[in-house]
């Protein structure tokens, strides 16, 4: 019997075919899509897909079932996930939901809009209105949900408050002020026109300058 026969078959006869399999990682056209629960789809070029447990690290192709080898399949999701062209375990990839830019995010928040470094609002930056054209100042970010958040001691919600229907009802909700409006006294501004409106993220626009 010669030594090849000898061989264990869920193990590589030579270096050479570790290498390969990392060449091929590498080098062949694949497509990572990242699921879930550290669960990844790699779609080959022969329309042919596997399904990734990074868990266990377990692959769904024959290479890895029947020689119980670290497959290319395996290697590549490592290769995309180090390189950060995809989602390590626990986020996934979603788009801003503005510019649509990829951004990765915990799988918790994936169902809600996202926002990247531009388009993200933060207290201090001005703002336009979507609806009516006015420029705000934003003053709070906060993660509330505009479904859960009441306007005042009305009967609506920010999502379901009049113009604000089109927005996604699981946005955050923002609350901004209409600057302009402010009117120093001796005693400082006027009450009335500290009032803060809540909206949706995606209803603000950022501007740049300072409102006229």
């Amino acid at each position: 019997m010669t030594q090849a026969e000898n061989t264990p078959a869920s193990l590589p006869t030579s270096e050479h075919e570790l290498d390969r399999r990392s060449i091929r990682a590498r080098t062949e056209p694949m497509a990572v899509t990242a699921l879930g629960d550290a669960l990844y789809e790699v779609e080959t070029d022969h329309d042919t897909s596997y399904l990734i447990d990074l868990r266990s690290c377990r692959c769904s192709c024959p290479d890895y079932v029947f020689r119980s080898v670290r497959c290319k399949h395996l290697r590549r999701v490592a290769i995309e996930i180090t390189e950060g062209r995809t989602p390590p375990p626990g986020q996934l990839a979603v788009a801003c939901a503005v510019c649509g830019e990829e951004l990765f995010v915990p799988e918790a928040d994936a169902d809600r809009p996202q926002y990247c470094g531009t388009d993200a609002l933060e207290p201090g930056a001005f703002v336009r209105d979507r609806e009516t054209g006015d420029r705000l100042l934003v003053v709070a970010v906060s993660d509330r949900r505009a479904d859960r958040t009441e306007v005042g001691r009305s009967a609506y919600s920010v999502a379901t408050y009049p113009n604000n229907r089109s927005y996604d009802p699981a946005d955050r909700v923002v609350g901004a002020v209409y600057p302009q409006s402010i009117e120093m006294t001796g005693s400082g501004p006027e009450p009335d026109a500290l009032r803060v409106y809540s909206f949706p993220h995606a209803r603000l626009e950022r501007v740049s300058g300072t409102p006229a």
